[in-house]
């Protein structure tokens, strides 16, 4: 198709050479909606240029659009605006092709406006009468009188002259002014030699030209002195560009263009743009949902089970690719073949085309760990069946996956908000889902929310916007979902995060993504996310001591409840206590059996040390020690910090230990017995020296 036609759209005379986004002619007050004539960013441009200014375009830069019902490259697009718009030469620039031009016929015409001289007070060109009898601007003037030796005589006689000698000597000058007339240079290649000859240009107005430099970024890397001098000396270019003569209709008219195209705007000088108001920095975003939709239409007979597809499943999957490139959308149609995944399931087709996996974890669950995922997990977190029960629950709707409808296919698995006293196991039951569900404690990852209690703190996780010191890093989170999408993340003490971070999680919440400083998007549609909280364990002491009775889990869930409802609407993010509601957890207290288990299994890691280290048994006295810290764990206010009380608690015994291993130095399979005395001091005596059963065995 060329250029001519597609001005016209491709669909024959009379249609304009572009419209707004609402189809009424350039200019008009209809709202901006995309459709096949050109994309929205184009228009904006038009518009910039329609104002005089010059234009830096960033983003994507490398992605395909509409133009004139056909599929074009970025290039296409800005020359055939340009040329739209009244440009005789488009040239572009970038740093390994140089300078050429996308436009056929204009390499030509670039060569004629570079060789002519500059306009003269009349407006015409000085040059354009001197080679029309092909003698240069110095050629001598015919006056009647013939060359003179150096003596002053004449070279020849007169008659001579006049009869065929004043045409030979004519000839003879041309071909020495030939001989030292300078050779007619090539097409400027170095970026100085273009810029110069763009600054030339555009500075006249004898001709309309437009010129682009792509990726002048990386040519003229920030923080050296030669590179600021290059920016100088395009920003020159770029504002003292006149506008042409040849400008028709109504005012105001369009200056030559010079613009720019980078990928990341951040990478440029910011007081090459910001400092001068002639110059406007225009992002280019991923396409729309009506160029989206144009895409999917001309894509479609590509996917699988196109043959059966309806308008529904193409408007659902227009919706899916939210944020995806054209490129990607191409992609996603050979996606559709190469994993077996029709139009007519896009959470599926989604799924498998962003993550990359051949091999689903979720889909590798043997069922039967599924259904007692209750179960195990209770054998890890002692005295949290509620909080247990809740998360198994989520884990086997997550492997059944069954819900209402497919809107919340995007979000996360499932999302966590762990509420109740320290030291009862919240995070411990993060780490236990991870290796239930992953295989392995690598897959649970934790944030310490009170590193992120500065507003800029919200740039780890999704890394600092473009321009700032560390954006082309990434976000911790971010980062970190794009390399493992099957986690668990844990957010621990939510509470102390500030409220800027907390909006981050909002988005996640609701669409399952969160796009990162480098323009990279992570989903957690394959995530479980768990935030934890200590708000309101503060005052349980203070209920403990209050009450005459056993403080009960439900008067515990009551207060809970209410203090995250409080510090949410405290902070000014209820929204977020909304969407997290229904994953609310209030983990109990640690009641008096709850607390003998987790002492036993803090004695059995000791005994388990004491072996591995000097090959002696270590027998607890359970008729001493299971009395005794349950008195102590009684107390209201030991009680309130759950099991890391119990470990202090227990720091007793082991000093005890540690004090008999150093003084007494006992053999190896000897057995020695600790316990604690009616006076609370713990005693360690030896107990015989019966050996250890594995020895046994490998004697045996």
């Amino acid at each position: 198709m060329d250029w001519a036609k597609r001005e016209n759209g491709g669909a024959g005379p009379g249609r304009p050479p572009y419209r707004d986004r609402g189809g009424a002619p350039d200019g008009g007050g209809s709202p901006a909606t995309a459709d096949a004539m050109m994309p929205l960013w184009a228009v904006s441009l038009g518009w910039e240029l329609g104002r005089g200014r010059q234009v830096i375009l960033n983003g994507q830069i490398r992605d395909r659009w509409w133009l004139a019902d056909r599929p074009a490259t970025f290039r296409e697009v800005i020359a055939g605006l340009l040329r739209m718009r009244g440009a005789e030469v488009v040239g572009w620039w970038d740093p390994v092709g140089g300078l050429t031009f996308p436009l056929p016929g204009d390499g030509r015409r670039f060569e004629e406006l570079r060789e002519a001289r500059p306009s003269g007070p009349a407006g015409t060109s000085a040059a354009a009468g001197t080679e029309t009898d092909g003698a240069g601007p110095h050629a001598p003037q015919d006056d009647g009188r013939l060359p003179a030796q150096p003596d002053g005589s004449p070279d020849v006689d007169a008659g001579t002259a006049r009869g065929g000698g004043r045409e030979r000597i004519r000839e003879q000058e041309r071909s020495r002014e030939r001989l030292l007339a300078p050779r007619r240079a090539g097409t400027p290649r170095a970026f100085e030699d273009v810029v110069a000859t763009v600054h030339r240009l555009v500075s006249s107005p004898d001709a309309a030209t437009a010129f682009v430099f792509e990726d002048v970024d990386h040519h003229l890397p920030p923080g050296q002195p030669e590179s600021h001098l290059g920016y100088l000396r395009l920003r020159a270019a770029m504002t003292d560009a006149v506008t042409p003569r040849s400008a028709v209709g109504p005012a105001p008219h369009a200056r030559n263009a010079v613009l720019c195209a980078v990928g990341d705007v951040g990478r440029l000088p910011s007081w090459f743009h910001l400092e001068d108001p002639r110059i406007a920095a225009l992002h280019i975003s991923p396409p729309d949902p009506n160029e989206r939709r144009l895409w999917l239409t001309w894509l479609l007979r590509h996917f699988r089970g196109a043959q059966d597809a309806t308008h529904a499943d193409l408007e659902a999957l227009v919706g899916s690719t939210d944020g995806m490139a054209a490129w990607d959308i191409e992609a996603l149609a050979r996606t559709s073949w190469l994993r077996d995944a029709p139009l007519q399931k896009p959470e599926k087709l989604m799924e498998v085309h962003r993550l990359n996996v051949s091999v689903d974890p979720w889909t590798q669950l043997d069922r039967a760990t599924v259904a007692g995922a209750a179960r195990a997990l209770g054998a890890r977190v002692v005295g949290q069946s509620t909080a247990v029960n809740a998360v198994a629950s989520a884990l086997q709707s997550a492997f059944v996956g069954v819900d209402f409808g497919s809107s919340g296919t995007a979000r996360p698995r499932g999302a966590f908000f762990f509420v109740g006293p320290t030291g009862v196991g919240k995070t411990e039951l993060a780490k236990a889902v991870a290796e239930l569900m992953f295989g392995d404690q690598s897959a649970y990852a934790r944030f310490d929310m009170s590193e992120y209690q500065q507003e800029h703190a919200a740039e780890r996780l999704a890394g600092a916007p473009p321009g700032f010191i560390g954006h082309e890093q990434g976000g911790e989170l971010t980062r970190r979902v794009q390399e493992r999408p099957f986690s668990v993340l844990l957010f621990d003490e939510i509470e102390k995060a500030h409220p800027k971070v907390l909006d981050k999680f909002l988005q996640i919440l609701e669409d399952g993504r969160l796009t990162d400083g480098r323009g990279q998007t992570a989903y957690f549609s394959q995530c479980l996310i768990i935030f934890t909280s200590n708000t309101g364990a503060e005052q349980v002491q203070n209920l403990l001591e209050e009450s005459d009775e056993e403080l009960l889990y439900p008067r515990l869930e009551t207060h809970f409840t209410r203090a995250v409802e409080e510090k949410f609407r405290e902070i000014g993010r209820p929204e977020i206590y909304g969407r997290l509601k229904p994953g609310v957890v209030v983990f109990d207290m640690l009641r008096d059996e709850h607390v003998v288990r987790i002492a036993e299994r803090l004695l059995r890691q000791l005994a388990e040390s004491v072996h591995e280290r000097h090959r002696v048994e270590l027998v607890p006295d359970t008729d001493t020690l299971h009395p005794w810290i349950t008195k102590r764990m009684s107390d209201p206010e030991h009680q309130a910090y759950g099991g890391r009380q119990i470990r202090n608690e227990l720091e007793l015994v082991r000093s005890a230990v540690v004090g008999h291993l150093l003084a007494h130095r006992p053999e190896p399979g000897s057995r020695i017995r600790v316990g604690v005395g009616a006076d609370g001091a713990a005693w360690v005596t030896v107990d015989g020296s019966a050996p250890f059963e594995d020895e046994r065995r490998a004697e045996a």
